[in-house]
């Protein structure tokens, strides 16, 4: 059973959107919010949430995003994969600081919708399967939003306007700010030079000057953020051993 939820102050787009969950092939519970307020009083075990952003004012909560922002900040054993809906392109930049899974832009294209809801069913029963959430990096890629599993980046790379995203499994550039991605990344990467923003899981050696990941790739290591990066990767390593 997926635990489904629409948040939209719109009874048309909620009972449109309800209509396209009963016809995806997998079983489903609905439940349908016409505000933020009244979706954060349930405490409801929502698994994926398709979430407004552009919510009337209501009950102290002016918009979807507000919302994202309280439930991102509850200690639930699994959070919800939130799919925002939206008829403006230019919200979908503020779904990456909520770690929101994708989004739709309305009118919302039934075949769009099939292809999102799949994934995100592939998502929620491997999320299942493996009850420690996987920590995931949303960015805006060729004009969709991508979600990328932190274990999979090896290192973000400043290239002006633009970062380049380096993957395990190959790169791709998009449009974000590494100081941005490094406050939202600080548990797990460290900023060693003011173009590179590198995932400490990786780290396999390093000197004063530059830095060596799994597979042989070498990084510069500014000397202004050499103690910094230090103390941030021992920090990590005792984490990791439980100290």
């Amino acid at each position: 059973m997926i635990r489904t939820a629409i948040c939209d102050d719109e009874a048309k787009t909620r009972a449109y959107l309800s209509a396209l969950i009963r016809a995806q092939p997998y079983s489903c519970e609905i439940v349908e919010y016409a505000s933020a307020s009244d979706c954060l009083a349930e405490h409801r075990r929502i698994d994926l949430l398709f979430l407004d952003i552009r919510l009337h004012p209501f009950g102290g909560y002016p918009d979807g995003m507000a919302l994202a922002r309280r439930l991102r900040e509850r200690s639930l054993a699994v959070q919800p994969l939130i799919i925002f809906v939206t008829g403006y392109e230019s919200y979908v930049f503020d779904a990456f600081d909520v770690n929101a899974f994708q989004y739709l832009l309305k009118p919302v294209n039934e075949g769009k919708f099939a292809q999102v809801f799949a994934h995100a069913v592939e998502q929620i029963r491997a999320n299942r399967e493996h009850p420690q959430p996987v920590r995931r990096l949303a960015l805006q890629f060729a004009g969709e939003s991508r979600s990328v599993p932190l274990d999979r980046i090896y290192y973000i790379e400043s290239n002006n306007h633009k970062v380049v995203v380096h993957l395990t499994d190959g790169e791709f550039s998009c449009y974000a700010k590494i100081r941005d991605l490094e406050a939202r990344l600080a548990e797990q990467f460290c900023r060693i030079h003011k173009g590179y923003l590198v995932n400490l899981s990786y780290v396999e050696g390093y000197n004063r000057t530059e830095l060596r990941l799994t597979g042989g790739q070498r990084l510069l290591i500014s000397k202004y953020k050499y103690q910094e990066f230090v103390k941030a990767y021992l920090r990590f390593l005792k984490r990791g051993a439980g100290l």
